[in-house]
């Protein structure tokens, strides 16, 4: 089937005179879909038998009777009595974490109902900075669905406590604010910056202000005293990082839009949905998004219409959780009059489905053109020409071997005590552990369960390594597991039970150019190419798909029972999360946010 070309929606000053027309049926639409029960997102109302007028991709006329709009080369489609809701909108997302191009970010999500993204490049932006960002707003504008891009706050996310390929700061926040795909500030991820007073982070919080845009949040601590309510009075708007009730309503009470996430890997929704549910608190500060979702899930389970699904199994009336999707997001952005409902004026996104529990994504439209049928993605996904450097991105300086791996305690007994990372099945924090394991001619092994686990420095070719240990992955056997995607500084995780094997995994990865590599008795297993900064593929989402599938699958042989532990994999250097990282430059405790030993008493032993 041939893929349509969509064209860029043109502004409502452009059009205005032209929708006004065919509302007062002077002109005639291009589009009219009858038969319709309209979700009607704006009051919270199912309108049976209502008609849509669309005319130059916006809705023109939304009523009873759409007759007035008909013209000789008017399209007309019944909808037989199924429901017309709006199309879905992710709030706070990164297109990187799906391992492709936004044009491929789009091409998958689009047949699940998803017209508008709000997306953070952050993961670029550590890899290749500012103009990383805009390689991505640029590929962003060029699709058939609204992609908005946020401008990334912290790369490095802890300034001192890791090393980025680039750096942002104030000043390349205040250029990006000009760019016309840009809507707001990403994640502030640095909250003990704001928290302290940090004239940089304040300085690029204030030029998103000056700009008249939207500051996303990132708060991710349990503390709710002083410390979040000076977070709060630094300017976010929002926060996805809360994983409970609780959390939930101390953000809404500040004025902040809580954030509720179901991504690949964060089941976050069940926990905090109740403040609307069972505390009745006010649904229009309560948001749907995903964060993270890798390909596989976007391919075989999919997107925002997953997560709007899982919100109303959790409880939520099908109509508060279709708002919490569509217009909460829209209004929250400065965007209402453009996206998140069905209403005169607005882009002619939107979803026919025959239920409003169980979601069935049946014909997708935006900008009035049918963009999806069936679960197949119509429209054309335009790509941008990556320059060549961008798939050049992993250098790691030498060729590893068994012994850059080797965690040395020279003067240790026969046992020492260490931290450990301890994984957290769907949820992003990890756990501050400790372990006694063995000293085997003054190297440290894992056992019972504890695996190694390696910072890889990637972007400057210095060939270091910083070990640790980490657990919950029920890794067994032999095995090693290499990503290039290490949240958020992008250098290269590996986690393993045989240094021979890590070595080979790492240098697997220099060699194609980034992804994720798993090895098991000495033979790879499975190889995701993500050749685009080490972090994308431009290539199919069902053919990265299929690779992510058979990773899981390499990772399953490999004894790891967790649900989708790619993601865990993934986030062990997000020194922004609590409460034990690592990074290229040590061991960090998240809690204190500075970096501590490995070896409990170190002095003893080194």
């Amino acid at each position: 089937m041939e893929e349509r070309h969509i064209a860029p929606v043109p502004t409502w000053p452009d059009v205005a005179s032209d929708l006004v027309a065919t509302a007062a049926g002077r002109a005639p639409a291009d589009l009219v879909l009858t038969n319709a029960r309209v979700v009607l997102v704006q009051t919270r109302e199912v309108m049976d038998g209502w008609q849509v007028a669309v005319r130059h991709g916006r809705f023109a006329y939304v009523g009873p009777d759409a007759s007035h709009c008909l013209g000789p080369k008017t399209e007309v489609e019944d909808l037989g009595g199924r429901y017309l809701i709006p199309g879905f909108c992710d709030g706070h997302m990164h297109i990187e974490s799906g391992m492709l191009t936004p044009a491929e970010f789009a091409r998958a999500v689009i047949p699940h109902g998803t017209t508008s993204m709000f997306t953070d490049p952050h993961e670029i932006a550590n890899v290749f900075g500012l103009r990383g960002v805009k390689l991505m707003h640029d590929e962003a504008l060029m699709q058939p669905v609204n992609i908005w891009t946020q401008m990334p706050s912290c790369a490095p996310s802890a300034p001192g406590l890791e090393t980025t390929g680039y750096e942002i700061g104030p000043e390349d926040v205040a250029e990006a604010m000009a760019w016309p795909g840009i809507v707001g500030l990403g994640e502030m991820m640095n909250f003990p910056g704001v928290v302290s007073g940090s004239q940089q982070m304040l300085a690029e919080i204030a030029e998103t202000q000056k700009a008249g845009k939207t500051v996303g949040g990132h708060y991710a601590s349990s503390d709710l005293g002083p410390a979040f309510h000076a977070y709060a009075a630094g300017g976010p708007a929002d926060d996805h990082e809360g994983t409970s009730e609780t959390d939930a309503m101390a953000r809404m009470r500040q004025g902040m839009k809580s954030m509720i996430r179901l991504g690949s890997a964060w089941y976050d929704i069940e926990a905090q949905i109740t403040a609307i549910t069972e505390r009745g608190l006010d649904p229009r500060n309560m948001i749907i998004c995903t964060d993270d979702c890798h390909s596989g899930t976007l391919v075989h389970e999919g997107h925002m219409n997953r997560a709007v699904r899982h919100a109303i199994a959790c409880g939520c009336d099908p109509l508060i959780a279709l708002q919490m999707a569509t217009i909460n997001t829209a209004t929250h952005f400065g965007l209402d009059r453009e996206i998140g409902q069905i209403a005169p004026g607005r882009r002619a996104d939107m979803i026919v489905t025959s239920d409003l529990s169980a979601l069935p994504v049946e014909v997708v439209y935006a900008r009035g053109e049918r963009v999806a049928e069936g679960g197949v993605c119509l429209a054309d996904c335009p790509h941008l020409d990556w320059p060549a450097d961008t798939r050049d991105s992993v250098h790691l300086g030498k060729t590893l071997t068994a012994a850059d791996f080797d965690v040395r305690a020279p003067g240790a007994p026969s046992d020492v005590t260490v931290r450990v990372i301890g994984v957290v099945e769907n949820q992003a924090p990890t756990e501050a552990l400790t372990a006694v394991l063995p000293v085997v001619d003054g190297v440290i092994e894992g056992q019972g369960g504890v695996c190694q686990i390696a910072l890889v420095e990637r972007h400057r070719g210095t060939g270091a390594v910083v070990n640790g240990f980490v657990s919950g992955f029920g890794y067994e056997g032999r095995m090693a597991m290499a990503s290039t995607v290490a949240h958020d500084s992008h250098h290269m995780i590996v986690v393993g039970t045989d240094r021979e094997m890590m070595a080979q995994a790492a240098n697997r990865l220099s060699e194609v150019g980034g992804g994720i590599t798993v090895w098991k008795d000495g033979a790879e297993l499975a190889l995701v190419e993500l050749p685009i900064a080490g972090l994308m593929s431009d290539s199919p989402a069902a053919e990265v798909a299929a690779k992510a599938q058979g990773m899981v699958a390499a990772m399953d042989a490999c004894g790891c029972t967790l649900n989708n532990a790619y993601m865990q994999h993934s986030l062990l250097a997000l020194v922004v999360i609590p409460s034990l990282r690592i990074s290229d430059l040590g061991l960090v405790d998240v809690s204190r946010f500075e970096l501590t030993d490995l070896i409990l008493d170190p002095a003893k032993y080194l």
